[in-house]
């Protein structure tokens, strides 16, 4: 990277991950982007459960391909909005829709300060949400998106059952959606 460029908090944790595997690192890269991104696929034309999938799947592949960041080649929130863009892209393949124009014409910027201020208010809400989940979904939310396990990892490492494993995460997820209702209504 180019001495006389400053790197954002964000690419220092994208750093962290890729060199050193850091799990704090992807938290905080995790409550960051995790809602921006949920919302960018939402008004990119999925629904909130497709968008969670999206988001999961995106997050996932941030952490497994990490050493693939090139601070040189990209910012790291082009980097992942371009991860988001293809994932979703796939999503909507899947289900037979067509593209949405929105995302044939999207511009990779930075959200303007507007945006920030009230994403990060519900990044806030998000974490206290998760701190009122029952300890066993918090725990598969939290191995499926900030640690490294696969939903058969997890079934390895603990012993339960897929469909348990699951059960839980999806359970978690629509209690943290319940509880973030009021974010998505205008």
């Amino acid at each position: 990277m180019a001495a006389d460029r400053e790197i954002s908090e964000q690419t220092t944790w994208m750093l962290a991950i890729r060199d050193r595997r850091d799990k704090q690192a992807f938290a905080r890269l995790f409550d960051h982007y995790a809602p921006r991104l949920k919302g960018f696929v939402i008004r990119s034309g999925l629904d909130a459960a497709q968008a969670e999938e999206v988001v999961q799947d995106v997050m996932l592949t941030i952490w497994r391909k990490a050493e693939q960041f090139d601070p040189e080649r990209a910012q790291v929130s082009g980097w992942i909005y371009q991860i988001t863009r293809n994932r979703q892209i796939d999503v909507v393949r899947r289900v037979a829709r067509a593209v949405p124009e929105e995302l044939k014409h999207e511009d990779d910027h930075e959200p303007d300060p507007g945006q920030v201020l009230a994403l990060e208010e519900e990044t806030g809400k998000l974490k206290q949400a998760l701190k009122r989940l029952k300890p066993e979904q918090r725990t598969m939310i939290e191995k499926a998106y900030l640690g490294d396990l696969t939903h058969q990892e997890i079934q390895a490492q603990t012993g339960l059952p897929l469909g348990t494993i699951k059960s839980r995460i999806r359970l978690g997820l629509d209690r943290l959606r319940h509880e973030l209702k009021e974010l998505r209504e205008p």
